[in-house]
């Protein structure tokens, strides 16, 4: 018997799994989404869809479980809205006192922090095909 599959998981193809993927997008982040609590970095890729990596450090966030937590819900954000997003590296990075969020202000603030994303790299490709 198979599985019905959904077009809302997060399968290996929408991760970031190595360090040559995180560093390039370290080096050539070209759309940023901030709060002082999180930081998005991304770049364009040229997949037609989105991957998304995570830098959750113990430096800001202590607890184990606080960093499973978000994420947890930084994966769940990201999956939900992978189909609203344009084709993008991005890597999702804690800063101090996000573990003081609770998960309905956490998935709220990430919710936020992709359509401010999707936006700016649309904003970003508009630009680049207007230089050309």
């Amino acid at each position: 018997m198979q599985q019905e599959r959904s077009d809302f998981g997060f399968a290996k193809p929408l991760r970031l799994l190595n360090a040559a993927q995180y560093r390039a997008v370290f080096n050539d982040n070209q759309i940023r989404a901030a709060h002082p609590n999180l930081l998005i970095l991304a770049r364009h890729n040229d997949l037609g869809h989105p991957r998304l990596g995570l830098v959750i450090a113990k430096k800001h966030v202590r607890n184990a479980s606080d960093r499973n937590r978000i994420k947890r819900i930084a994966r769940e954000t990201f999956r939900l809205r992978q189909h609203e997003l344009p084709a993008v590296d991005a890597v999702l990075l804690a800063r101090p006192g996000v573990a003081a969020l609770d998960k309905a202000a956490l998935a709220k603030l990430m919710n936020k922090l992709w359509r401010k994303l999707a936006n700016r790299a649309e904003q970003s490709a508009s630009t680049a095909k207007q230089k050309q």
